[in-house]
């Protein structure tokens, strides 16, 4: 899952000449829901490598909470709060009470309430200008602690009740809980090496602005926003948990796959040669 809040480095970026909307003004001189609504849309950033209940729903849904968010007068770090109190809700009603098809639909919309703010942190921080390094550390730490404790969740409810033929079962959630962090994990420091390639180097990686339609179904397993929609299936706990298997499945062989293809970037960031220091910044 890739972090909402905008990159303080990167084309999210902004600063009091960035054309970004200050949500300080009184509410006379503050754009309205639908001035705001207009300037996300306009202002979305690439659906490369987006999976598509994230591409399609997630931001859209995002983007609504944003344009409230600035009306209210919100910060960003204050939505990624609010985000973060929605997900760990729904993460502690998984892990504490027993499975039903009402547990479900109350952990799916806890889960993806949380999910669309989360992608409404980063939008928000663009409208008003820019982001900030601490907002991107605060996304970051709360991503990562929520990929891990969801699975974990998964783990101390299937053990207290579920009722599996074999123990080895527990394994299943244990193996996605490091799938998902070292996934993130590596998403995270590919940005950050590249980041310090270009500085460098000079040269940046050329990425395509876009994914198609298809690569964004195919890729959908790994979808953070499918992993929330498999726990409508509580109610039948044994339905939910081989759905939940095989989510781990295609999430573990993905990372197969992509970790060779990153080793591959590195190599070839290795290969270019070290930018020489130009006159004016030697003395």
């Amino acid at each position: 899952m890739t972090s909402a809040q905008a990159d303080p480095t990167g084309p999210d970026s902004g600063g009091p000449d960035s054309g970004g909307f200050d949500s300080l003004r009184p509410d006379s001189l503050r754009p309205s829901y639908s001035e705001a609504l207009q300037r996300l849309r306009s202002a979305q950033k690439s659906s490369k490598g987006a999976p598509a209940y994230s591409r399609f729903v997630n931001r859209r849904a995002g983007r609504f909470f944003a344009a409230a968010a600035f009306r209210l007068g919100l910060t960003p770090n204050m939505v990624t709060t609010i985000s973060a109190l929605f997900s760990f809700t729904g993460i502690a009603l998984l892990a504490l009470v027993p499975p039903s098809w009402l547990l479900g639909v109350g952990v799916v919309l806890a889960l993806a309430i949380g999910y669309a703010l989360d992608s409404a942190d980063g939008q928000l921080a663009r409208l008003r200008g820019g982001g900030s390094m601490s907002g991107e550390w605060l996304d970051h730490m709360i991503d990562a602690t929520k990929i891990s404790s969801l699975h974990l969740a998964v783990l101390i409810s299937a053990y207290r009740f579920f009722d599996f033929d074999r123990p080895a079962w527990l394994l299943v959630p244990i193996g996605f809980t490091v799938v998902s962090a070292v996934s993130f994990f590596g998403m995270i420091l590919n940005e950050q090496l590249e980041r310090r390639a270009a500085l460098t180097t000079g040269a940046t990686r050329n990425r395509p602005q876009a994914t198609s339609a298809l690569r964004s179904l195919l890729v959908i397993p790994t979808d953070y926003g499918l992993l929330c929609l498999i726990f409508l299936l509580l109610g039948a706990p044994m339905v939910f948990f081989a759905a939940y298997t095989l989510l781990f499945v295609g999430n573990a062989g993905y990372l197969a796959l992509a970790a060779v293809k990153w080793f591959r970037v590195m190599q070839s960031l290795d290969r270019r040669p070290t930018a020489m220091p130009t006159s004016e910044g030697t003395s």
